[in-house]
């Protein structure tokens, strides 16, 4: 057990960080909702195929759907088994399905129609591997009280694609043949169905035995969700965090046309602030096992509600680059903070639903924050980035009344602590 503080407990503990490391890395590069895609598809349809804007902004949005409906495959991961294995099941059945239509993409022919079903078949079977993963990654969370060094780990290997991603996107456009990046994909895939192969003890260990993997029948578990509290605040928390008008659209039009800075400072930016985060996503991994829950959210929202400030003041695209490190180092403590809320308060057997939950509300967030943002930017000529950062300011700082809706008991232990509460409260599928 993680919570021992014997020889064994320690070595259990790094093999499961070790397994879940590999497979957050395989994971963030295996999704055709990634960098390595996106940049691609986006220049098959402007270059070889001559859309506007207009087809790609659409293809996007319809390709994204599977993302806004994630709770549905959290909700298959939580009720089926594939293959009698569980979660390895959708490994080893989805990871393959989504690679063969990645070959099947890059041997088709490119056309409008055909990139859409491809993309839309690969989003589709990619997010029943997503459903598994993070199911996974909280029902052993949850077990092996060690809630917060997973989302420490989890954010701190999510964001190597990001990074790479955004400081390679001019590389990879001019260098990488279409093909190749569909390819690149399907091999990804292909290392987590092998990935799947492997069942250390640390991880899967009686895994599916105990009452934190426990649900019900389709009904119970959907009226358990419903019911269940905690759900609330770690949902509007994640909702609110991802809503940023002031941080895609209208930072890239204030860089490129109010600073005259080139296309590709934009995305310097992103990735010198994406990974500032990671100092802090370690920082995290190490206060999470000293610290309660209850106190990183409140260090950590309070750091965070004037991250975007220092935006408002930039006048160069040199100043925003140097200003990217420290505003993106504000964040990291509340994104780890609210994915671990988030990972305890998944309902007993349904850590799927509520993590897919999660991340359909974080698609739709960031969606909906950059549409209010672009309408707010384009409201002034002269100030109308500037509304955007208080705009931010002023949503982040609605997370602060959240945090003490959050039950009590949930986020007063550190990680690796047990709650007498919560073990004596795991509820029972017939109880229901």
């Amino acid at each position: 057990m993680l919570g021992d503080s014997g020889r064994n407990g320690s070595e259990g503990s790094d093999r499961t960080l070790q397994y879940f490391g590999w497979m957050t890395l395989f994971i963030y590069l295996a999704t055709p909702a990634g960098a390595l895609v996106d940049i691609q598809t986006s220049y098959i349809l402007k270059n070889q195929l001559h859309a506007t804007a207009t087809p790609i902004s659409a293809f996007r949005l319809l390709t994204g759907i599977p993302v806004y409906i994630a709770f549905a495959f959290g909700l298959a991961r939580d009720q089926w088994n594939p293959m009698g294995l569980r979660d390895r099941g959708f490994f080893l059945m989805f990871a393959p399905v989504t690679a063969a239509t990645c070959i099947w993409m890059a041997f088709s022919g490119f056309s409008y129609a055909r990139l859409l079903i491809g993309m839309l078949l690969a989003m589709t079977s990619s997010r029943f591997v997503a459903a598994a993963y993070q199911g996974l990654i909280a029902l052993v969370g949850q077990e092996k009280l060690m809630s917060g060094r997973l989302s420490a780990l989890w954010n701190v290997i999510g964001s190597v694609p990001v990074v790479a991603g955004a400081f390679a996107s001019g590389y990879v456009s001019d260098h990488l043949a279409p093909t190749d990046a569909f390819f690149l994909v399907a091999v990804f895939n292909l290392l987590i169905a092998a990935l799947a192969l492997w069942k250390p003890a640390s991880v899967f260990g009686h895994l599916y035995e105990k009452p934190q993997a426990r649900g019900t029948d389709f009904v119970g578990n959907v009226r358990r969700l419903v019911q269940h509290k905690a759900v609330y605040p770690a949902v509007l928390i994640c909702f609110l965090w991802n809503f940023a008008p002031g941080s895609a659209t209208p930072l890239q039009f204030y860089l490129t046309n109010a600073l005259h800075a080139s296309d590709s400072i934009y995305s310097y930016y992103n990735g010198i602030f994406a990974a500032a985060f990671v100092p802090t996503f370690l920082l995290y991994g190490f206060l999470c096992k000293r610290v309660s829950l209850n106190k990183l959210l409140w260090w950590g929202t309070i750091i965070a509600v004037p991250q975007m400030i220092p935006l408002a003041f930039i006048h160069s695209a040199d100043l925003a680059l140097v200003l990217a490190a420290p505003i993106g180092l504000m964040g990291g403590i509340a994104t780890a903070a609210y994915f671990d809320l988030a990972i305890r308060s998944c309902p007993p057997g349904l850590q799927g639903t509520l993590m897919m939950l999660v991340d359909g509300v974080l698609a739709l967030s960031a969606r909906a924050g950059d549409l209010l943002g672009s309408w707010i930017y384009n409201s002034d000529a002269t100030h109308g980035f500037t509304y955007c950062v208080i705009a931010t300011t002023v949503v982040y700082a609605l997370i602060l009344p959240l945090i003490p809706l959050a039950p009590k008991e949930l986020i007063a232990t550190r990680d690796g602590e047990s709650s007498p509460e919560i073990e004596g409260g795991v509820a029972q599928p017939d109880s229901f």
